[in-house]
């Protein structure tokens, strides 16, 4: 009974760490080792290739053939790369703080709305994610066109004489990079503001603290957690993201996925796009390893 017992938790660890070998190991490593290959014209379109059949000779010469000068060529300053990492960490960024001012606000009024009405509001929240994120981005080319809702709407009210060029610019990017990610941010911080115990805000208030007071020393500390789990949901992909400044964004709007998509599908160059990849894959694992050490200290601390 024992033995099926330890066999039972083995095979529940196990399965979370099979999948993880699948599904992301696996195909890191095949990005990683074509991003250390060289362009051919061949399929597939990269050398060296690994033949098991030629043994450990074989071996050490597929392993000769690696080079990094991928890595150099993303790097140096003579193309777009280095812009478009710099330019998606400051849109990725600007977008997350957007994200936070708009979407604290929204969660806080979801935890202090009365128990029967929390789920509908929360499914309002959920809601766009029942239509397709391609069709909702499309949604805003209407929107933001020189011809659509929102020009129409503005000069309908007088208050603009000739159409706003909002579309194709940097502005639109941001908005539809908010308007995506919004229900992203906001679950995780109406989950810490939920759990909030309301005591602690009454005994500020009995210890003389104004309602605003409250709120920033005790309200906001403990909510720090959804802050940055939401913070990290929406930074994250903003900085992969292509679709959005692909269908928004202008010809100006420079971002690491839209470079990605050009290097790998104009370019044909498997080789540089996947150095492209896994360097932003190393790029955000920075942001998670900060997160996971500061959780590590705040639980060491409450400890």
């Amino acid at each position: 009974m024992a033995g099926e017992k330890g066999r039972g938790r083995l095979l529940v660890i196990a399965v979370p760490y099979l999948w993880l070998l699948a599904l992301f190991l696996v195909p890191f490593l095949i990005v990683l080792k074509i991003s250390l290959s060289q362009d051919v014209i061949a399929q597939p379109p990269y050398s060296p290739v690994f033949d098991i059949a030629g043994g450990w000779a074989g071996f050490r010469d597929f392993l000769s053939q690696l080079s990094l000068a991928n890595y150099g060529y993303v790097l140096s300053w003579d193309n777009e790369f280095i812009a478009a990492y710099g330019s998606s960490l400051v849109i990725a960024g600007v977008s997350t703080a957007l994200l936070l001012l708009i979407g604290y606000p929204i969660a806080y009024a979801m935890a202090r709305a009365p128990k029967g009405l929390q789920p509908m509001l929360l499914m309002l929240v959920i809601l766009p994610f029942w239509t397709s994120f391609l069709i909702r981005v499309y949604a805003w080319i209407g929107i933001l066109s020189p011809e659509g809702f929102l020009n129409q709407g503005l000069a309908a009210l007088g208050l603009i004489d000739q159409p706003l060029e909002i579309l194709n610019t940097d502005l639109a990017v941001y908005i539809g990079i908010v308007y995506s990610y919004l229900p992203f941010m906001v679950l995780p911080l109406y989950s810490a503001l939920e759990k909030l115990d309301g005591t602690l805000l009454e005994a500020a208030e009995d210890l003389g603290c104004t309602p605003f007071k409250a709120f920033w020393t005790v309200t906001f500390p403990l909510s720090l957690p959804g802050v940055a789990a939401g913070a990290l949901l929406c930074f994250i992909p903003a900085v992969g993201e292509f679709v959005i400044p692909d269908l928004l964004g202008g010809s100006d709007t420079l971002m690491i996925g839209k470079s990605l998509w050009t290097e790998f599908t104009v370019n044909r160059s498997w080789t540089a796009s996947s150095a492209v990849a896994v360097l932003l894959l190393v790029l955000l694992v920075v942001p998670i390893v900060i997160y996971q050490n500061i959780q590590a200290r705040q639980l060491e601390a409450g400890r």
